[in-house]
């Protein structure tokens, strides 16, 4: 046995685990258990996509792609962001990628250096905080609970300091839902043109909007193609999450240094994933549309529910995420979310998994059937009531 004490990497050993999968792992064999805890959509991929895929295996179509990825998904990835104002060339300006987390990673790891600072603003996605700390690089935790829940210029403009690299922006929001309006990002731009920063936007969740929202990429404003990186993928939107296929957008002189790393850590994302792909940009508008208005309804359900019950929430405007205030209950978020599984039957995130602004709230994915939310919300609204007393 290796009993060396530096066998392991001192950066993974303080790295902890996902605190998503924890809740996640507790209600793996326990089918009384109604999960609001990952984010996964609970419809099958839209059969147009498997039906191709289905094709091309048949076909014996598996071998490597090229690192880029097929340039016929390249090209339509292209069309596809012209819907949003942005023009990237499908042949050196677009990579595929393993889903969009594979993308976060090789942006950082290609743009920071030790002792750079990445603003991430808070709360938000789990991996972004331990990517940036495995480059070395310093996390700047910028606080949007008291702002809506998203960045303004005003105050990203207070923590930029000559060190600070980039911004990491996600919109519409993992866990709140919130978007930031368009106006607020055109400030921002201006912001990191004049900072000359990089901006990361995930923009995962983009098709997924409700109302009259209408989702804007920072990229699309003037000047900002030089500075935007665009982060985006199909397991949201097309229920294609074991698909594991995502593609990112950027100048090409930084994707030439992405694909450099993409080539030596995972060669291209799988072929017949890209195939679907191509097939849902090209046909399976019509089944993402109807998540969405079933996501909607889902939302709306849960937003009453949980002002009924007397939890204050923000009301989602894209994503299928749900983050209400549990401070009045005198629970922190990880002991809420425990004792709700353990006495009650439901998962849900800690707020706290999210950063330290997420303390005080937790983290609900209505991306679930619509009658297991209608249970989870009554025995919520009867832990919250018994917390109360």
């Amino acid at each position: 046995m290796n009993t060396r004490k530096d066998r392991f990497s001192e950066k993974m050993l303080q790295t902890q685990p996902s605190p998503i999968r924890k809740f996640f792992d507790l209600c793996i064999g326990h089918d009384d258990i109604i999960s609001l805890g990952v984010g996964e959509p609970d419809f099958s991929t839209p059969w147009t996509i498997r039906e191709e895929a289905f094709y091309h295996l048949e076909k014996g179509h598996t071998s490597y792609t090229s690192n880029w990825g097929l340039i016929e998904l390249r090209q339509e990835v292209a069309k596809y962001l012209t819907k949003y104002n942005l023009d990237y060339n499908p042949t050196n300006e677009i990579l595929v990628t393993v889903g969009a987390s594979e993308g976060v990673d090789a942006v950082l790891r290609t743009i920071l250096n030790p002792d750079d600072e990445l603003i991430i603003c808070e709360p938000c996605y789990v991996s972004y905080q331990p990517l940036t700390t495995l480059c070395d690089a310093k996390v700047i935790h910028f606080d949007t609970s008291k702002t809506g829940f998203y960045p303004t210029a005003e105050e990203l403009e207070k923590v930029i300091t000559p060190k600070t690299k980039a911004i990491m922006l996600c919109s519409p929001s993992n866990p709140t839902g919130r978007m930031c309006p368009a106006d607020e990002l055109e400030k921002i731009a201006e912001l990191v043109k004049k900072h000359q920063i990089w901006c990361i936007s995930d923009e995962i969740y983009c098709e997924l909007v409700y109302d009259d929202n209408e989702h804007v990429s920072i990229g699309s404003f003037p000047g900002m193609k030089d500075y935007t990186i665009v982060l985006n993928g199909f397991s949201k939107a097309f229920a294609m999450t074991g698909w594991r296929i995502g593609f990112l957008a950027a100048p090409k002189e930084l994707v030439s240094e992405l694909h450099k790393l993409h080539q030596y850590n995972i060669i291209c994302a799988p072929i017949f994933s890209q195939y679907g792909a191509i097939e849902g940009l090209r046909n399976g508008w019509a089944e993402v549309e109807k998540m969405r208005v079933s996501y909607r309804q889902r939302r709306n359900l849960m937003y009453k529910a949980f002002n009924d019950m007397g939890l204050p929430v923000v009301e989602p405007q894209g994503a299928f995420y749900m983050f209400p205030d549990i401070r009045s209950t005198g629970l922190s978020s990880d002991d809420f979310a425990t004792q709700l599984i353990e006495k009650y039957k439901v998962a849900v995130v800690p707020g706290s998994a999210f950063g330290e602004a997420g303390e005080g709230f937790i983290r609900c994915c209505y991306a679930t059937d619509i009658n297991k939310i209608k249970t989870a919300m009554e025995n919520i609204a009867e832990f919250v009531k018994s917390c109360r007393k």
